[in-house]
């Protein structure tokens, strides 16, 4: 724990920057709250190519038992009409998550820093930072500022 109650303050990396006005602060959490949703959609995009791709793998070995179950022609269909299809129209799930990270994700991130770079220093979380400093209680184990002011965990060797 930090020797004086004032020691126990956010890191200045985390504070904001003089004659930066409340409503700027509120601003740039909402966009960094709408940049954590957009990281969220894009895990689930790249969710949604892992499931495709494993939905793939599925339907190869589905068309080969078909085969070896004597049943050729409906596995011919099946791997005519699904096998290798396109899941948009001219794209397979890799190419949707190029595109996303090309021309949406790219673009909102590039944004958000500029926006951080213009009015507040660069600096990140900094309505997360007032936030927590209004929740903690000062001076309580497990509620300090910052992680180099915690201590170690018990039983925990250094």
């Amino acid at each position: 724990m930090p020797e004086h109650p004032h020691d126990d303050a956010p890191a200045p990396e985390h504070t904001r920057p003089d004659g930066v006005s409340d409503a700027t602060v509120e601003a740039i959490g909402r966009l960094s709250k709408a940049l954590d949703l957009c990281e969220e959609s894009r895990g689930h995009l790249y969710a949604f190519h892992r499931r495709t791709g494993d939905t793939e793998r599925c339907l190869r070995e589905a068309v080969d038992l078909f085969r070896e179950a004597g049943h050729d022609e409906l596995a011919q269909r099946l791997d005519d009409e699904l096998v290798g299809r396109n899941v948009i129209a001219g794209r397979w799930t890799f190419q949707i998550v190029e595109d996303y990270d090309d021309h949406y994700y790219s673009a909102f991130t590039g944004l958000e820093r500029e926006v951080r770079e213009q009015l507040v220093q660069g600096r990140r979380h900094v309505h997360e930072a007032e936030m927590k400093e209004s929740h903690r209680t000062q001076g309580r184990r497990h509620h300090e500022a910052r992680p180099d002011l915690a201590p170690s965990p018990e039983g925990a060797s250094s």
